[in-house]
């Protein structure tokens, strides 16, 4: 059986100025501080001579793979994405960047922001775009009912505020 997995969809190619700031943070820490420590001690650990049965030499590299692998890709990611700072012209309707706040058929409310997928953060409330509620709520307006399949069924959201930062 072959290890081979297809590539997946990059999704939507939107993000926030703040989504931005944290992919490009993210890049320059790898790029200009782990890199270099990761080299010099890979570069340490090949002078201790046999590099075959040295641990730290085969660890280092791997990591250094794996920190290249991540800085490719953020740089060609950050390439393709659109940043959006600007307030639609129709602020009482959910667009991309919006705070919402809905409630379902119990009264349980939830505030979730609409963010690119690059931003995806539950423990922040921050939800992707491309996610079944996100594309529900897309477009409504105040007060609307939204229908939302899960694995459960059917569930319903009620807008009850939207607001953009």
């Amino acid at each position: 059986m072959s290890r081979y997995r297809p590539p997946r969809a990059a999704g939507t190619p939107l993000i926030t100025p703040q989504g931005e700031a944290r992919l490009r943070a993210e890049l320059h820490e790898l790029w200009h501080v782990r890199r270099p420590e990761v080299t010099r001690s890979v570069s340490e650990a090949a002078a201790q001579g046999d590099r075959s049965e040295n641990a730290e030499y085969t660890y280092g590299k791997k990591m250094l793979r794996e920190i290249d692998s991540r800085v490719r890709f953020l740089t060609k990611r950050l390439e393709k994405l659109k940043v959006v700072d600007s307030r639609p012209s129709d602020p009482d309707k959910v667009y991309f960047g919006a705070w919402v706040t809905v409630e379902d058929e119990d009264g349980v409310g939830a505030r979730y922001r609409i963010v690119g997928p690059d931003e995806l953060d539950l423990k922040q409330n921050l939800i992707s775009i491309d996610s079944p509620l996100a594309r529900a709520l897309v477009g409504k307006g105040l007060d609307a009912e939204v229908r939302v399949q899960t694995p459960t069924g059917d569930k319903y959201w009620y807008i009850v505020a939207i607001d953009y930062p």
